[in-house]
């Protein structure tokens, strides 16, 4: 990591794959019992099928000095879930803390659906259910805590949910890793995938919540017909023990023939701990969540392709995915960008497709060209991380 905090005046193509396979080092693969194996050719193996978006098996046939795409794969199936899923998580916690400082921060939660055409590996509950896509509504999917900041908009936490188990105890999961976070979370922006009962009550319980209701019900119904906005108290499962009652921010525009409608629309949020403000302040913090969008679209750059139903090998290719995009944002705020006053400027040129293809590039060995650009020669402010920088 020294090159992030104390950078030479030029980054190359090496250094970005040694920051990436330091990063793979920490993703424990036991390997099949009585297997020697090199596990740093796994790992180059592993890094290779993201950034080229490719398969194992179209790596291993196309690169020299790997193992067969079989071999590779049986001792990827040996990666216990538990441990996967916690040491990604405190990666991820380590990166935040190398960028983002100690002050207040609003995470955004969103469910990152992968599309699968398969037969469930051991049992039916791991398949989830979503709108159809080229031909199927199953998926893999996955919870992921974003934080909202224009330059540095990190992945924070990341946890696999269940076809079978209630969206809630994912919710439970991901806040779980949220609160190791190295800063307080100010608020919390969530879609109507997370509207219910519990799920709002464990949101509401870690910062104040905005989230878009869903449109159903006579009462909700009479509390939308409206031409103004307002504050109003929604209760939800009235009269049952499951009661419960939060203020609700109704929000009323002009479509002004935006994609061709006319007339009012009225929107209504979800808004815990936030009656100090406006309805319309709450619907302009919500809409700045659709930042986010971005960030799915650069994940999905990086993840290796599969036909595996093993959910674990495919959660890990996705861990992969979130652990080096974050890594482009930090080096491209932290070792790229310009020092300026008000902030940094950061390098247009240096997107995530030019991140990949640099270690692209280092891992082939029969491409001679050098890559490299020149640094800031300012590097990570040591006030930022809490982690030794080495």
């Amino acid at each position: 990591m020294k090159c992030l905090y104390h950078p030479d005046t030029v980054l190359t193509a090496s250094d970005l794959e040694t920051l990436a396979l330091d990063l793979l080092s920490e993703i424990p693969i036991p390997g099949v019992e009585g297997c020697g194996f090199d596990s740093g050719i796994i790992r180059q193996t592993l890094l290779q099928a993201a950034v080229d978006q490719k398969s194992i098996k179209a790596v291993t046939d196309t690169t020299r000095g790997t193992y067969s795409d079989d071999y590779t794969l049986a001792q990827l199936h040996t990666v216990p879930p538990a441990e996967l899923e916690a040491i990604a998580n405190r990666l991820l916690c380590q990166q935040a803390a190398m960028i983002l400082g100690a002050g207040p921060r609003i995470i955004c939660l969103d469910f990152v659906d992968i599309h699968y055409h398969g037969c469930p590996h051991a049992e039916p509950g791991v398949i989830c259910h979503t709108k159809p896509r080229d031909g199927t509504s199953q998926c893999h999917r996955y919870l992921a805590g974003f934080v909202l900041c224009r330059a540095k908009p990190l992945v924070v936490a990341v946890t696999p949910v269940r076809g079978d188990e209630p969206k809630s105890d994912a919710v439970e999961r991901v806040l779980d890793h949220v609160a190791a976070l190295p800063f307080d979370v100010a608020g919390v922006l969530a879609d109507r995938g997370f509207y219910d009962g519990t799920s709002i009550e464990r949101l509401n319980a870690v910062a104040s919540v905005a989230l878009p209701v869903v449109r159903r019900g006579k009462q909700m119904a009479e509390k939308l017909d409206t031409t103004v906005s307002y504050w109003t108290e929604y209760v939800m499962y009235e009269g049952s023990e499951r009661e419960l009652r939060f203020p609700l921010a109704v929000c009323v525009s002009y479509q002004q023939g935006n994609r061709g409608k006319h007339g009012l629309l009225v929107r209504a949020y979800v808004a815990c701990d936030l009656t100090d403000r406006t309805p319309k302040d709450v619907e302009a913090l919500y809409q700045k969540r659709s930042a986010i969008e971005t960030a799915f679209r650069t994940i999905r750059e990086a993840r290796a392709r599969t036909s595996t139903t093993d959910p674990v090998v495919r959660l890990l290719f996705v861990l992969v995915s979130f652990l080096l995009r974050n890594l482009w944002v930090i080096v491209r705020w932290g070792v790229l960008a310009t020092p300026q006053r008000g902030g940094r400027a950061l390098p247009v040129w240096f997107r995530f497709e030019v991140f990949r293809e640099w270690i692209d590039h280092a891992l082939d060995d029969t491409l001679r060209r050098k890559w490299e650009a020149p640094t800031n020669c300012t590097g990570i402010p040591a006030t930022y991380s809490q982690l030794d920088a080495g």
